[in-house]
Formats: C-alpha cells, structure tokens, sequence
C-alpha cells in the first residue's frame, strides 16, 4: 500500500471541502493547545506548589522539565506508528489519555503524583508536535502552508501563555487543582471532536505508481526531483503554488461516515513496523533538519527558561506579586507570539509569492528564510533586557517587555523553519519533522535543566546574555548561511541515498 497526503486530493474529487480541512485541522491545534495549557500553564503556582509540598525552586521546576524532555522523546514513539497505522487511530487513543491524565493530576496527593501526571500526559500531548505540522502538509497546499503553520505553531505557544494567564487567576481564586479541572473539560469536549471530526488524512494510490516514491530509498529520489534539487524542484512546486491540483489523478471514492470514523486504514505492504522505526534517524544529517531544530530548542528553552523563573522572581520580595497579577505577564507573551506567527507565517507566505513572481514563477525553499532576520533582531535583545530588568530590579514593565520580545521567537522561527523543512523534504516531511520535534525538546531539555543553577551561578545578566549570544550564532550565522547556500547544498545532498 502507498500512501500519499491528501493534498494531492484536494480540489480534485470534492471529497475533503474546505470547511472539513478546517474542522480537522482546528480539531488538532486544539490538542496540541490543551497539552501545553495544563502542563506549561501551572507555571504561576510553582511559588504555591513549593511552600505546599515544601519543595525548592529547582525541584519544583521538574514539573515542567520532565515533561518537555517527554514531549520530544515520545515524537520516536508516535510517528512510526502513525506512519504504519495512521494518524487517525493515535490521535484518538492520545487525546483519551491526555484527558485521563488531567483528571490524574488533579486528584493528586503528592508532589511525585502530581508529576507523573504531567509526565504521561506529556506522552500523550507528544502525539501531535510532529503529527500536527505533518496534518498541515496533508491538507494544505505550499502557498498556504506557512499561514497555517504559523496556527499551528500558536496553538503550541498559545498554551504556555494563555495558560499561565489563566491559571494565575484560577489559583487565587479555586486552588491550582481547579486549573487541571478545566483542562479535563476542554480536553473531554476535544476528545469528542477528535473521535467524530478528524478522519484519516492518508489514503490508498496504488494505482498511482508515479506518485508512490514515499518509501525506502525511492523517498530521497522524489524528494531530491521534488524540493532538493532547486532547479528541478521548482517546476512541479511552481505548479502546484497557485493552488491547482496535479493533474492526471484518478478519482478516488468517497467515503461513508462510519468508514472516516473508522479506526483501521490499513497498513504499507512495502515495510514494516521496525523499519518506521529507524527510517528517520538518518535525515540527521540533512543540514535543513539540523538548523530548524536547533533553532527551535533555543527559541523554546529561553521562554520557558522565563516561564520557570519569573514566578520566584515576581512572587518573591521585592515585588511580592500575586499568582493573579504574575500571571499577567503572559500578556506580552502572547502578543509575541501571535505577532512571531504572523511574520513566520502569512508574512513569509507573501514575501515567498514576491520572490517567486520576481524569479520567474520559481519558487525556492530558501525565500523562507530571509525572513528570519526578525526574531534575529528582536529575540536576543529580549534576553538582555529581560536579565538586566531582573537583576537590577528595574521596573515590572522592562519585564514584561522583555519577556515579549523572546516570545517572538517561540512561533517565528520554527514556522520558518518547519516549513521549510518541509519544503525540503516533502516525501518523507513526517519523519524529518519528527526530527526535529523530537531532538528540539531533548536539546531545549539540556538547557533548561542547568537554568537554575546557571542562573544562582552567574547571575540574570551573564545567563541571558549567554542565551542572546548563542540566538544570534545559530539563527543568524547558521541560518545566513542556509539562505545564501541552501539550493547548492540540497543540490549536493539530493544524491545521499540515506533513507532506510
């Protein structure tokens, strides 16, 4: 069996309409929002949390470290099942366990309970970090990829900043244990919406043995004739960012609702479940795939870095803020975000239509990238200005401000960068993104289990300092590079024959 995404589907046979594109893909950016509300939202009660299990600052931290390391690892453990059984059947048994975990945490009696539910809900949350950037490669086409990327992207942000907003209000007011409760509605309502609304978004092409190049080392050979090649990549891409559908597709029939809602699609005749296993470590070595995830763990470990460290901060004299009021600091957050997503997503999307019209309706993955020069600019001056406010005590305001401008980072680069590894790699754009997804929690895991230590060592200026400096060589050293000499290097690397 061959499977391909249903992007080659659409506007074809009518069979997916826009609104169900819409309905599914919405049904899994809420997923992937629920995991962070719960798990990154708590932030605000770390201060509480340690006075009521008598915890210090470090080991309270645990119960957002442990699960961000798991939420990468568990990347190796969802996409080659998803790969051989599909995604259908994984989102709805994960979005089960997510909600099951919810519930866990918020009858725990002990601080060890309380951490193994956000261990395993993590699990189950990993589902959709490389999952949900691939549903994004199923239904849309090239020219809308990067907007809904950049939804996507939100949606993963959105729950380390609306969380916290929202929790510090819940714990003044009802206790932290009503914060994991309305995770257990939402996730519960959600879990409904994934059982009935979300399909597979896979499907059967036998007869479409010219576009059945997504296995073994045929994926690198469409790959390399697709997106790695720039001059020969181009062409089909050009064709299909207008948005029209390949041609010479035959019609594929449509199916009754109780066949969407089904939990079994089949599986490839042509692997098995060991060789999903192992087929993506090799793309390691794609230098695409080492920069986005790179750039990812950084431009994750610095917000969380501040998630963990500002409630000891603000909550603590001089400021003595309250979790409502410290929770407010997730309004700039938020607005980086969405102001990130919008640069990294819709942005990129319109400089990429002006670069491709100006290079003769070529369309190259790199146009991406130049894009980058925002977070660039904007995120390590938000690590300075956040470690001189702290350590000087300046004004909440600086804080605030500064917390703003490396949010920017969390959904700017990695829509970039996801994008256009995907753009890179589109026949085996799942395993890469699993990659990337994976090692950015591992990497992003690394850093921020030192930062309070690091931070009690060297003091708010040198660590933050420390981390701008760090930004600016990996997205503006690496990343200058990848613009400048990323078609050459695809061009050198569509010959490896390194797919399993």
């Amino acid at each position: 069996m061959k499977f391909h995404s249903l992007r080659e589907l659409d506007q074809t046979e009518g069979t997916w309409p826009t609104w169900k594109k819409h309905v599914t893909f919405g049904s899994v950016c809420a997923f992937t929002f629920l995991t962070n509300y719960a798990i990154g939202g708590l932030a605000p009660a770390f201060y509480i949390l340690s006075l009521e299990f008598n915890k210090t600052m470090s080991e309270t931290s645990h119960l957002l470290l442990w699960p961000i390391l798991v939420l990468g690892i568990f990347n190796f453990f969802w996409v080659p099942i998803a790969n051989y059984f599909g995604k259908r059947p994984v989102f709805v048994f994960a979005s089960l366990l997510l909600c099951v975990c919810y519930i866990w945490g918020a009858t725990a009696q002990s601080f060890e309970s309380l951490l193994w539910s956000n261990i395993v809900a993590a699990a189950a949350g990993s589902s959709t970090e490389a999952l949900g950037s691939a549903v994004v490669n199923d239904l849309y086409f090239v020219h809308e990829r990067g907007a809904k990327m950049g939804v996507y992207m939100n949606s993963i942000s959105g729950g380390n900043t609306i969380g916290p907003l929202i929790c510090g209000f819940v714990v003044q007011s009802l206790g932290w244990r009503w914060h994991k409760w309305m995770a257990v509605i939402f996730t519960g309502i959600n879990f409904l919406f994934v059982l009935f609304f979300v399909p597979e978004t896979r499907y059967d092409r036998t007869s479409e043995p010219s576009l059945s190049a997504n296995s073994s080392s045929q994926s690198i050979s469409s790959a390399s004739e697709e997106a790695i090649d720039t001059e020969k990549a181009t062409e089909p891409r050009t064709k299909e960012y207008p948005g029209s559908p390949p041609s010479g597709l035959s019609p594929v029939p449509k199916k009754t609702f109780t066949q969407e809602i089904s939990l079994w699609s089949g599986v490839p005749s042509d692997t098995n479940i060991l060789k999903m296993f192992l087929r993506p470590f090799p793309m390691i070595a794609y230098p695409a795939v080492i920069f986005a995830f790179l750039g990812y763990a950084v431009s994750l470990a610095w917000v969380v870095s501040v998630n963990i460290l500002n409630p000891f901060v603000l909550e603590a004299p001089p400021y003595n803020w309250k979790p409502q009021i410290n929770g407010l600091v997730n309004i700039p957050g938020l607005i980086g975000n969405i102001f990130g997503a919008y640069a990294g997503g819709w942005l990129v999307d319109k400089f990429c239509d002006w670069r491709t019209k100006r290079n003769h309706g070529v369309f190259e993955p790199e146009s991406r990238l130049y894009l980058l020069i925002i977070p660039f600019l904007i995120t390590p001056a938000g690590c300075l200005l956040f470690g001189y406010g702290v350590e000087r005590t300046m004004h909440w305001a600086t804080l605030f401000f500064g917390y703003g401008m490396i949010s920017v980072g969390l959904t700017a680069v990695p829509t970039i960068t996801m994008a256009y590894v995907s753009d890179c790699l589109l026949p085996v754009n799942m395993d890469a993104l699993l990659l990337v997804n994976g090692f950015k929690n591992i990497v992003a895991f690394g850093f921020l289990y030192g930062v309070v230590p690091w931070v009690e060592d060297v003091g708010y200026i040198d660590c933050f300092g420390t981390q701008a400096g760090l930004y600016v060589a990996i997205i503006g050293i690496f990343g200058g590079l990848l613009a400048v000499f990323g078609g050459k290097l695809r061009h050198i690397t569509s010959q490896w024959r390194i797919i399993i």
